[in-house]
């Protein structure tokens, strides 16, 4: 056999052994991929709960006290907007409710005066009556002394409602003072939650509209994924059955989850979902929601994976124990 003969036959068994082990290589990984009975997967992104700490009215921001990364607890600090025009306004109605008092005071006093010029009418009046009776008095004497204290009975009844009016008007003056109070209350953005600032997103000196947004807290110990699933899968479906998270950055640490949300209605696939055939099913969003968050720490949100359920008392498989 001439070594060209040989050359040849040594190539065609060496490719041959190539795409024998290729085959073999691909039904291994096809095994490997392949789901057991019971077991779904559907794929997404780990998210977590977010809160924009934003202005709830407009005005300068005057200071940011956390930076991106910061841990922060509920009730802390955050931030501060610009309130000197508002201590301005507040210590003015606050001046508006100490003079309406010493208004009240005196209208107080002129009830007091007028009952008092009330009773002294009524007096002379009775007076002057007992002695018409007698003969003693004239009929005139009587008009005078009727006029006189039906007056006086107008001066009560309006030196009385002078003392409502000004009551209102302490009442309308501690009602502004409360108000501003609470304005610069809300101007000390503090956290809600216990959480991590992913976001900065205003700088000091900067006028904010209302409702403008300054920091973006989320929530680590909240973290969850988001899969859309088909109708026969969801039906066996229930909250609080155990599931699996696993991500592309962690392939070998499968995180435990449970699902806290099935969706009641169905919806198209999103469009993040990579193909359109896919995106023209119709799908339910089932919700996997982490069950330890803090002992990976290395699991960020927007991380991508696959998340998994069962509907059938089945045993995870070894990558996902």
């Amino acid at each position: 056999m001439s070594i060209h003969r040989r050359s040849s036959l040594f190539f065609a068994f060496l490719l041959g052994a190539v795409l024998l082990a290729a085959g073999g290589f691909g039904y291994w990984k096809s095994t490997l991929s392949r789901l057991p009975e019971g077991l779904y997967v559907g794929n997404g992104r780990l998210e977590a709960t977010e809160v924009q700490i934003a202005s709830k009215t407009a005005g300068r921001l005057a200071e940011v006290l956390v930076d991106e990364g910061d841990k922060v607890t509920k009730g802390q600090l955050l931030a501060r907007m610009d309130t000197r025009t508002l201590e301005a306004q507040r210590n003015q109605a606050e001046a508006e409710v100490i003079r309406a008092r010493e208004n009240l005071n005196a209208a107080q006093a002129n009830v007091q005066l007028r009952q008092s010029e009330q009773r002294l009418a009524h007096q002379e009046l009775s007076r002057s009556q007992e002695l018409f009776k007698r003969g003693f008095s004239s009929g005139q004497t009587i008009d005078q002394q009727q006029s006189r204290f039906e007056t006086s009975n107008a001066a009560v009844t309006a030196a009385r409602a002078q003392v409502s009016a000004v009551g209102a008007a302490i009442g309308a003056a501690q009602a502004q003072v409360a108000q501003l109070t609470n304005e610069i209350d809300d101007s000390s953005l503090r956290a809600p939650i216990d959480g991590v600032i992913q976001l900065r997103m205003a700088e000091p000196g900067e006028v904010l509209g209302a409702g403008g947004r300054v920091l973006l807290l989320i929530d680590p110990n909240d973290q969850y994924m988001n899969l859309y699933l088909a109708t026969s899968v969801v039906g066996r479906l229930a909250v609080g059955d155990e599931a699996r998270i696993l991500l592309d950055a962690l392939p070998g640490q499968p995180l435990p989850a449970k699902i806290s949300f099935v969706a009641a209605k169905s919806q198209f696939t999103p469009k993040e979902v990579e193909t359109r055939d896919e995106r023209q099913k119709l799908v339910f969003r089932v919700k996997l929601r982490l069950t330890q968050p803090s002992s990976v720490p290395q699991a960020k949100p927007g991380m991508p994976g696959n998340g998994y359920v069962r509907t059938a008392p089945i045993g995870w498989p070894a990558n996902l124990q």
